[in-house]
């Protein structure tokens, strides 16, 4: 379920320890393929491990990398390896099916019907495995090649595509149905076993020919380890709902890989719990890249079909149905950022829909509700769901060739280069001016290889993530002149001519701010790769874009040691990346160096470690100049109370963290063996009983300390730490904003924009106290939402100009960093990571030059 978010507030938990965790294998059986061969035609929670691909499983990851056609025709068998029984399963109260049982209804149902195929298409983050069932008419291998060859040219020939004759006739439609991928809204899993046995069993005509012309794919629970153990995020304490375009996440990573290989028409995406039941299409804002006329016309008028199937149901909780593009006021469930299932599904060209089932049953209510009526609510909950999936399944199978049309309409769209289409007022009935949000395409956007890149390891990343989201990537072979501007071989291409150019835009563009356009918006609403992910990316709005080029299958090796054999060598930590290598190298025991300017000094010795972690991480490390010794880098180990995601983030770049909060300091965690304490989440001074102020103000006196946010903010003026007041934004505000950097250590290198959620900033700055950087001057959003609070504090404008980030220390000599910004938000602002990497270098160095 969505849940309008008021500040910023993150639970912690034990699972905020865990890293990612897999089963062997070995020890629960591995799946096993048995091809049938020839057959006859027939609410918002706070949110990296490196992106983790499914294994290559009948076809589908083999499909997702490359596109060919797959041996295989339908039916596809795996018998699935069957969990040990777990009787602590949440479900089980619920009367639901506990994921130990998945597998062995599954598995008998391969067994008795040639309709159905089971895919594991990745594992979660405890490694369960996460179940792809395809229901269709069985295909012989021929007519599976057939139908693949109809799925490449509707993207990569949209033209041709359109004037197919036999492609309209024969190309089964491809629907999505998404499930649980909030583990404690646990019903669309049920609904679809229901709906998968129902097809896999029936022989009812009508079912029947659906299956003939079209497939439908149940991803049965996204969320394994969140149904098992009741809890809304996945073990990482990620919410998977707001995920996609960063996919940090492996569930993330198997359901992208999952909707842009199977490229449906229309997706469910099945969550819970509204009173009522609410059915997408969303409010406005829209998503601004979206062809929004090809969405709107089949989003509304199957939203009104999937309400009237659940009001028939007759039950009085699930009358008050709602679809927000109707009945809600802007913002308040809007479809404006890409992170969510069914607004990214829409860049693959889905008609896509969230479901909010009615009747809640989760949380204070799961813990305090009768059973019997905790199973009332879920059997009424599973029923709703299903009549959705029944409803829109219904749609496909009158609408078929409409929205086959319809797909291919939007990609020719993008490879043609076309404007998006002008909406007029009721288009479809409500539709006015403040659903308008349209977007120009760039002609390109280029990723320069070479001296103007900031850091070759950041283009990589970004690059290699927009040919993972099926994006087109192309990479110059020789130099060439775009725009006025010269760039060397080997730079990156992404042409804007191209079927998911709204994929591309979304991921690359600036965004815009829609503060004037909603009272309120409902999560994030600035999102960028190009300005968060520190990377140099040039936008071209024309020009001849003939440059000898080849496709990009993985972005080229960016590590490198630029100094001969014995030289000292230098690495600057401008990218998450190159703090990994730091400590890489400090976890190795080679004594390092930090110079006054935050450099970091590698000495001769360590050259053959350097060339392995240069290569293990993309990063170059350069001829160290002459002079200054600087002062020892020691590999520190943090104390953490940090949120989930911040936790991710600092363990993706190789520091050694210990979670830590109010209740462990005052059970007498021992701060004498750590360097860093960093604080935003789980952590009041205030109410530390006095061993544990005694041991913060000990730690003070020698260790360095890094706050973020409001708490981190409250720590600092209760422990007295830094001088400075913290003044508050807007709590519900979020976005990027312009930032302009300070030429010191932690400023030098960062980049121009950063990322707020509850923005901070500090006045009444006391002695010592330095600025690292400040928000632009006038209004500094420049994506996302911010409007000041009805007495006029906490906008933008009150923030224009004001220190964001600030470092000093204090009088017993504690080093302090303190962010006003979200710099490691969600596993997204990649390219802001290396800031908090050399504020820790800078807190923690002893002895400073």
């Amino acid at each position: 379920m969505h849940l309008r978010p008021v500040g910023r507030v993150v639970a912690a938990s034990a699972l905020s320890l865990l890293t990612v965790i897999t089963l062997a294998p070995s020890a629960l059986g591995a799946p096993v393929q048995s091809p049938k061969g020839e057959e006859p035609g027939n609410g918002p929670e706070r949110n990296e491990v490196a992106a983790v691909d499914p294994p290559r499983i009948a076809g589908l990851s083999a499909l997702a990398e490359n596109k060919r056609g797959s041996r295989e025709g339908y039916p596809r068998t795996t018998q699935l390896r069957v969990y040990p029984e777990d009787p602590a399963d949440k479900a089980i109260k619920l009367g639901l099916t506990p994921y130990h049982a998945i597998a062995p209804k599954l598995n008998q149902l391969q067994g008795i019907s040639n309709r159905i195929s089971v895919e594991v298409v990745g594992q979660s983050g405890l490694g369960r495995d996460l179940y792809l069932v395809t229901l269709t008419a069985p295909e012989r291998p021929s007519e599976t090649r057939q139908q693949e060859r109809w799925r490449d040219k509707i993207e990569n020939d949209p033209a041709d595509a359109a004037r197919d004759r036999q492609l309209a006739r024969e190309y089964k439609a491809p629907v999505w149905i998404n499930n649980n991928i909030h583990g404690d809204e646990w019903e669309g899993t049920d609904a679809a076993l229901r709906q998968i046995e129902y097809l896999a069993t029936t022989k009812d005509r009508k079912a029947l020919d659906l299956l003939s012309r079209n497939r439908v794919y149940f991803n049965v629970t996204a969320n394994p380890d969140g149904r098992n153990l009741g809890t809304r995020a996945n073990a990482n304490e990620f919410d998977l709902n707001r995920d996609f375009v960063t996919s940090s996440q492996p569930e993330g990573v198997a359901m992208r890989d999952i909707v842009k290989t199977v490229q449906p028409v229309m997706m469910l995406d099945e969550h819970g719990y509204v009173s009522g039941t609410l059915i997408e299409p969303t409010g406005p804002p829209h998503g601004q890249n979206y062809d929004f006329d090809l969405y709107i016309k089949h989003g509304y008028a199957n939203g009104l079909n999937i309400e009237k199937a659940v009001k028939a149901l007759g039950y009085p909780e699930a009358q008050n149905t709602q679809i927000p593009f109707r009945d809600y006021p802007s913002g308040e469930w809007d479809g404006w950022a890409p992170i969510y299932t069914a607004q990214y599904s829409m860049f693959h060209g889905a008609i896509s829909y969230t479901i909010e089932i009615p009747m809640r049953v989760n949380r204070a209510d799961y813990d305090t509700l009768p059973e019997t009526e905790l199973r009332r609510r879920s059997a009424i909950n599973t029923d709703v769901s299903e009549a959705s999936m029944k409803a829109s399944l219904s749609y496909v199978q009158d609408n078929r060739s409409a929205l086959v049309a319809n797909q291919i309409e939007m990609f020719r769209r993008g490879a043609a280069g076309e404007a998006q289409r002008y909406i007029p007022d009721g288009f479809v009935p409500g539709f006015g001016p403040e659903d308008r949000f349209t977007t120009k395409f760039p002609r390109a956007y280029v990723i320069p290889a070479g001296a103007t890149q900031r850091s070759g390891a950041a283009a990589a990343r970004l690059v290699d993530l927009l040919v993972a989201h099926d994006v087109r990537v192309r990479q110059a072979d020789r130099p060439f002149s775009l725009a006025g501007r010269t760039y060397p071989a080997g730079s990156y291409i992404v042409d804007m001519h191209q079927p998911k150019r709204a994929l591309a835009n979304v991921m690359l563009e600036q965004g815009r701010d829609v503060s004037a356009s909603a009272e309120v918006m409902y999560d994030i609403s600035g999102w960028s790769h190009r300005l968060l992910w520190g990377a140099s990316v040039n936008i071209i709005q024309g020009g001849d874009l003939r440059v000898s080029s080849k496709p990009v299958v993985a972005a080229s090796p960016t590590g490198g040691v630029d100094a001969g054999p014995g030289q000292d060598l230098a690495i600057t930590v401008r990218d998450g990346k190159d703090a990994q290598a730091v400590n890489d190298l400090l976890g190795r025991g080679i004594e390092l160096k930090r110079r006054a300017n935050g450099s970091v000094i590698v000495p001769a010795s360590a050259r053959v470690a350097a060339i392995q972690v240069a290569d293990r991480y993309g990063v170059r490390f350069s001829l160290a100049p002459a002079g200054e010794a600087g002062s020892p880098l020691n590999r520190q180990t943090i104390a953490a109370a940090v949120g989930p995601d911040e936790l991710f983030a600092l363990r993706d770049m190789g520091f050694e963290v210990r979670p830590v909060s109010t209740a462990t300091l005052n059970a007498g965690f021992d701060l004498s063996r750590v360097d860093v304490l960093l604080v935003s989440s789980g952590l009041r001074y205030d109410q530390l009983n006095a061993s544990g102020k005694a041991a913060v103000d000990a730690f003070a006196a020698r260790g360095g300390v890094v706050t973020r946010g409001a708490t981190g903010s409250k720590f600092n003026a209760d422990a007295k730490l830094l001088d400075v007041t913290a003044v508050a934004g807007r709590d519900d505000a979020n976005g990027i904003v312009n930032v302009t950097n300070s030429s010191t250590p932690l400023g030098a290198d960062a980049l121009p924009q950063s990322f707020v959620y509850s923005p901070q900033w500090f006045t009444n700055l006391g002695a010592g106290v330095t600025v690292e950087q400040r928000y632009a001057t006038g209004n500094p959003l420049a994506a996302g939402h911010w409007r000041a609070n009805d007495d006029g504090t906490g906008g933008p404008d009150a923030a224009s100009g004001q220190a964001v980030v600030v470092s000093g220390a204090d009088e017993r000599g504690a080093r302090v960093v303190m962010f006003g910004t979200e710099p490691l938000f969600r596993a997204h602002p990649k390219g802001l990571y290396a800031q908090v990497a050399n504020g820790i270098y800078w807190s923690a160095t002893k002895n400073p030059v």
